[in-house]
This record gives structure tokens, C-alpha cells and sequence, in this order.
């Protein structure tokens, strides 16, 4: 079957490593099911895969993708779950220490057909595209987890999205408006900062700018860059949670004094859960979200994608058409 697959890694040339081509098709075992795959989206874990990150060496080829919305066989449409609990586990996946995502243990989304517990599918409302389906189960799910779960805010709660335009960003910024949330989000980019406006973010500021109050939250997925402005623009008890560090993860400042003193909180958030899936899938199609999505490409273009993901080149989601 023709796949995007890891085969071999490099942290200075990642895309040296990727293969679109033909790799052997899945093997349903146990509890485990056949999902034909209609639609797939890439993250940037996968490009983090291509450099090494999080994926041994001993592993490859190993199929890359964590997103994908398809069909099971019994032909009811599904999306895919990706965290993959270890055996016996009970309770939240995303606490199991020996958790893995789809593409770390065992192969991939990006692909014709892929193999996944039976228990990690997910009914695909009818209101959602396969396109919009196929955007939720990695970075809208991070979103909903951090914003609803961690953060805990309520209507009417200010919330600071550091980075305007990434695939968590542009879905913190979607959920939160719909949510009733007063979003406030950052970029360096002003054309970034004029799509998190049209996205329904209510200000947007450049990178580091004073902002007219503090805020309830602030969600955080670019790290060392922005550590600083994240800590100082909370109100005294706000929350700040991180689900990433894409510009590294040892601030020049990690500005402990003032987190004890104004008792803040930091809180580390990584994917969600089944259910949480399920519950973000649903309020997607009742508010009439419809997720930001970059482009689509077919499978056989699936370099091109990864290319724009890895220059840092997109406006939410790249969709995969399988």
C-alpha cells in the first residue's frame, strides 16, 4: 500500500529520510482493526520523528502520522484515537508512563490503510468533513485538553495563545471563542496576527508586546521564546499550560520568583484522551467550527506537506487525502 514512512533521520535534513512509496499493509491482531483511511493530517511530531526525536533508529521504516478519519470494517465512519496505552492499563491514557502515539511503536496514519485498537475509534459525527475530521484527533485535541481540562477556564475567562498561526494555536483560538473565552493571541508575523483575528481571537499582539490587562491563562506551545511574557502577563493564581517548546525548552529566565510569589500555576499537557475526543468532535459540529486548514494534498504529494510543516511555512492544519 503506499504510505509516508521514516527511513532514515537526520536533524539537519529530516526530509532525507522520507519515503512516499509502497510499504506492506497492516496486520489486524487481538483487539486490534483494519481502518480504511479516508483523510490523514501531518504534525509536527512527525517532522520530530524525521530528526530522530522520539522514534529510535532500531525501528525504521516506521510509517509516519498520528491524525486520520476513516472507515472501519464494518463501514462506519470513525476518527482515530493515536494514544496507544500500554497492556492492562487503566484509567487516563495519557498518564500511562509507557504510552505511545501511532508512529512511535506502531505504524502510522499516513497511509492507505492503518491497524489500531478497536477501542481507540471514535464516531465520526456527520457534520464533520472527512477534511475537518482528520484535523482533530493530535493538535485540537491538545487544544480542547489544555483549554477545558487544565486551564479550566470559563466563559468570559482572557486567555493569551502564544503563537498565532501553528495547528494547536489556530485550534485554541477556534475553541476558545466558540467557547465564549476572551482570546487574546501573539505573533511576530502580522499577517499572523491578522488570520488569529479572523480565526475570532479578539486582539492580537506582536510577540512579547505589554498587554492591556493580565490574563486568566495563558496557553503555551512555542517555549523558551515567549517563557517570559507567558509568566509575566498572568494575573496573580493564573494558570499557564505548556504542550510544547518549539523554540527549545531552557528559557533564558525561568522566572521562578515571581511564579511562587504570584502562585501561579504551570501545568504540563500532552494529547487527551478518547472520551475527550469524542466530546471535542461533537462541540466542533454543534458550534459549527469549522478548523483552520492549510491545504489539502494527496498522498503521493504528501513531501510537499511536510516541506511547508518543516518551514515553518502554515496556517493551520495540512490535510492528507489517502
Amino acid at each position: 500500500m503506499l504510505a509516508a514512512a521514516a527511513v532514515s533521520q537526520s536533524t539537519s535534513d529530516p526530509l532525507s529520510g522520507l519515503l512516499v512509496g509502497e510499504q506492506p499493509e497492516p496486520e489486524a491482531r487481538g483487539d486490534w482493526v483494519i481502518v480504511d483511511v479516508v483523510a490523514a493530517s501531518l504534525n509536527h511530531h512527525d517532522v520530530w520523528s524525521l530528526k530522530g526525536v522520539g522514534l529510535p533508529a532500531d525501528r525504521l521504516p516506521m510509517i509516519l502520522g498520528c491524525d486520520a478519519a476513516g472507515t472501519d470494517p464494518d463501514g462506519n465512519e470513525v476518527l482515530v484515537h493515536a494514544v496507544i496505552p500500554s497492556p492492562g492499563w487503566l484509567g487516563d491514557e495519557t498518564l500511562d508512563p509507557r504510552r505511545t502515539l501511532l508512529s512511535e511503536l506502531h505504524p502510522g496514519t499516513l497511509a492507505q490503510r492503518v491497524a489500531v485498537p478497536a477501542a481507540n475509534l471514535v464516531p465520526k459525527p456527520a457534520g464533520l468533513s472527512w477534511e475537518q475530521a482528520a484535523c482533530l484527533p493530535t493538535a485540537w485535541l491538545t487544544a480542547y485538553r489544555m483549554l477545558f481540562t487544565n486551564a479550566a477556564v470559563h466563559p468570559g475567562d482572557t486567555v493569551l495563545v502564544q503563537g498565532a498561526a501553528g495547528g494547536v494555536a489556530t485550534a485554541l483560538i477556534q475553541l476558545g471563542s466558540a467557547a465564549g473565552l476572551r482570546v487574546w493571541a501573539t505573533s511576530r508575523d502580522g499577517a499572523k496576527r491578522d488570520l488569529a483575528l479572523t480565526l475570532g481571537a479578539d486582539a492580537a499582539y506582536e510577540t512579547g508586546a505589554r498587554l492591556p490587562e493580565r490574563v486568566d491563562a495563558v496557553l503555551e506551545t512555542v517555549g523558551a521564546a515567549t517563557w517570559s511574557h507567558s509568566v509575566n502577563a498572568l494575573r496573580p493564581g493564573g494558570t499557564i499550560v505548556i504542550s510544547g517548546a518549539t523554540s527549545g525548552d531552557a528559557p533564558a529566565k525561568a522566572e521562578l520568583t515571581k511564579i511562587f510569589f504570584k502562585q501561579l500555576r504551570v501545568i504540563g499537557s500532552t494529547m487527551g484522551t478518547r472520551d475527550e475526543l469524542g466530546r471535542l468532535a461533537r462541540f466542533v459540529v454543534a458550534k459549527g467550527i469549522e478548523p483552520r486548514i492549510d491545504s489539502v494534498l494527496a498522498l503521493a504529494d504528501a513531501r510537499e506537506g511536510f516541506a511547508k510543516l518543516a518551514d515553518g511555512a502554515v496556517s493551520g492544519k495540512i490535510v492528507i487525502h489517502a
